[in-house]
């Protein structure tokens, strides 16, 4: 594919957390959140990123939106890259890129009305004022299934869910392209999930989003998901479509990972693969390919080589010395 066909590049992405000791506060070692990581997405598309928890997916989102800098590696939008824009050019690019955040408690000012949280972006970017903005923040209530009575409210006064909408609607405020979801329905009951899930799928069809979601459930990640990226210790292991993911994952790690997703058939039977130990301090990781340690079908290369991520089958891609 061109590339101008891509809407976002993730390229060679790395976060590093410095560790220190001392009263000089001088380093002593590094966390490494995100350890090299490479994705696209294409207009209209949602991308998966799936992996447990600490393994690095909502660091990487946020160095996506460059809430936060990476270390080392690119982020190009429309081909251009994020990392060399000044602020006026970034304040530009961030109508076009939100986010949507994990708490909808949280994630909203208590001592604001809904009123002034959907009319901040609004305001802050300059898109309207006045009689114009209230009637762009009716709209935008609607669009989430809310009414406009609801503009003079205050967060405590909605459910889990009803939060969420309201998070949402600020998001699209600003007419974006690509949004992230950070574990957006985690926090949510699962009857509300799923209705959270159809807005969003809603939503991309009518405004022609791109998602970037981020999730540690399986389920609900192959329900919205165009392709998905496996994420271990600040890696991406395997990525491919939703379907080929699904029916037939290479990468020990994701094989472990479906293994323990709950099946409704009580009559169903599934072998299920226990991996052994915890996973590995980011601060301390091990040589070689990261999952080795606890990886049922380790070999001797893998402790000391570290496997690259390349394509096994047309839009597959491991990393596993298996392949």
């Amino acid at each position: 594919m061109a590339e101008a066909s891509w809407l976002l590049e993730a390229n060679g992405l790395k976060k590093y957390f410095p560790i220190t000791k001392g009263i000089f506060s001088r380093p002593a070692g590094y966390v490494k959140a995100v350890d090299g990581v490479s994705f696209r997405i294409r207009p209209g598309e949602t991308l998966g990123l799936v992996g447990e928890s600490g393994c690095g997916k909502s660091t990487t989102g946020r160095m996506v939106l460059h809430l936060i800098r990476p270390t080392e590696g690119t982020v190009l939008y429309k081909g251009q890259d994020l990392g060399q824009m000044g602020a006026q050019q970034m304040r530009e690019i961030r109508k076009r890129m939100q986010m949507i955040f994990q708490d909808p408690f949280s994630s909203l000012n208590p001592r604001m009305t809904v009123t002034e949280i959907i009319g901040e972006p609004l305001a802050i970017h300059r898109l309207s004022s006045g009689r114009e903005k209230k009637e762009r923040i009716a709209e935008l209530l609607e669009l989430v299934g809310l009414s406009k009575r609801d503009m003079g409210k205050y967060p405590h006064q909605f459910s889990g869910g009803q939060r969420q909408r309201i998070g949402i609607a600020r998001a699209l405020a600003t007419n974006p392209e690509l949004v992230v979801c950070d574990e957006a329905v985690s926090a949510l009951d699962v009857s509300v999930q799923a209705q959270v899930l159809n807005l969003l799928k809603e939503l991309q069809e009518r405004l022609h989003l791109s998602y970037l979601f981020i999730s540690h459930d399986l389920n609900v990640v192959k329900y919205i998901s165009d392709r998905i990226c496996v994420m271990y210790l600040g890696e991406i292991v395997e990525e491919a479509d939703s379907e080929a993911l699904f029916g037939k994952p290479l990468h020990p790690y994701t094989q472990a990972l479906f293994s323990a997703v709950p099946n409704p058939d009580p009559m169903a039977r599934k072998e299920r693969i226990l991996l052994k130990g915890e996973a590995p301090s980011a601060a301390d990781l091990p040589s070689g390919c990261k999952f080795h340690p606890r990886c049922p079908k380790a070999m001797e290369r893998c402790k000391t080589e570290a496997p690259a991520l390349r394509e096994v089958a047309s839009g597959h891609q491991v990393a596993c010395h298996l392949y």
